[in-house]
């Protein structure tokens, strides 16, 4: 239906020629935030839901007093299935320091949590296929892990800021659990009516950029950035993605257009594990809890993890 709508729309509402660039532009860019928006508004209601049985406390709580091993193991899978933003990265970060858990587990979190968002899953599954979503999954995964452990190495407790050691746990936040199901309807439509209100204009930029991309982008460029040889290809693709404001469901389209366009997956997975896990937005309010050497070392871990798994997916795809 989302095709058929930006086919009226494109040729014959604009009455644009079918393959001119404007028209190949404008059809992509309608499909995908009719497509987009509908997906987003539903899967979020979804997860609302979900989120009135889950509080970050109770997150806390399940992983005290477990192992380093299966610590790491379960920060990285709650950190893959919890709906929590980056907003909340810092009531978690002080939670989990005053709970006890090793900071190199709190950081594998860290790096799970933003970058492989369910709600991005969900979409991913629909727009890009099974395929891509489960190497995304499966290399996100695999950088919380090493990424942790790496930073763990550091010792990174003394870099942690004086009064996140201070705060006594009782003056965590904890989320209100909501027991009614009209309740829990009530909380997952405030949670739409947020996050859309949120993210709405980093995905209209992030599909604008996709669209113009998939109409405009020279193909010899893109044959160039395809080429799974290209050395260069991943690290630019990683120095493109840090400093951009979006995040894993804004660049969904962008990396649509990058893959029909022939750019290679690892270079293309780069770019949106780069944009998810060390963006801009998330490193400022990680730096409330953390000082700048902790922040540039755990940037630079993930900018290298990131790099590897661009290189290894191309050399093996």
């Amino acid at each position: 239906m989302f095709n058929l709508f930006a086919n009226w729309i494109t040729y014959t509402l604009f009455d644009l020629s079918k393959g001119s660039q404007l028209a190949v532009s404008i059809h992509f860019f309608v499909m995908d935030i009719g497509k987009i928006f509908v997906m987003l508004i539903l899967i979020v209601y979804l997860m609302g839901i979900f989120r009135s049985f889950i509080a970050p406390e109770k997150v806390r709580t399940y992983i005290q007093g477990k192992s380093k091993l299966l610590a790491r193991i379960l920060a990285i899978l709650l950190g893959a299935v919890t709906p929590f933003c980056s907003c909340s990265s810092v009531p978690l970060f002080i939670g989990f320091v005053e709970a006890g858990i090793p900071l190199g587990v709190t950081f594998s979190f860290l790096i799970a949590s933003p970058m492989i968002n369910e709600i991005a899953i969900i979409m991913l599954l629909g727009i890009l296929g099974w395929k891509i979503t489960i190497i995304y999954i499966l290399s996100g995964l695999i950088v919380a892990f090493i990424g942790g452990m790496i930073m763990e190495k550091f010792k990174p407790e003394k870099w942690v800021e004086e009064y996140v050691w201070k705060i006594q746990m009782g003056e965590m936040p904890v989320m209100q659990q909501e027991d009614s199901l009209t309740a829990r309807h009530r909380y997952a439509v405030s949670e739409v009516k947020e996050i859309v209100t949120r993210i709405w204009k980093w995905i209209i930029i992030g599909i604008a950029l996709g669209a113009t991309f998939h109409g405009y982008f020279p193909q010899e460029w893109a044959t160039n950035l395809g080429d799974s040889n290209n050395f260069l290809a991943v690290p630019l693709a990683v120095l493109i993605g840090v400093p951009l404001y979006s995040n894993a469901v804004g660049v969904i389209p962008l990396a649509k257009a990058m893959l029909i366009k022939g750019i290679a997956i690892g270079t293309t997975l780069s770019f949106m594990m780069s944009i998810a896990a060390i963006s801009l937005p998330e490193l400022l309010i990680l730096r409330k809890v953390i000082k700048w050497q902790a922040l540039a070392i755990f940037s630079l871990i993930l900018a290298i993890a990131i790099m590897l798994v661009g290189w290894f997916f191309n050399i093996i795809i």
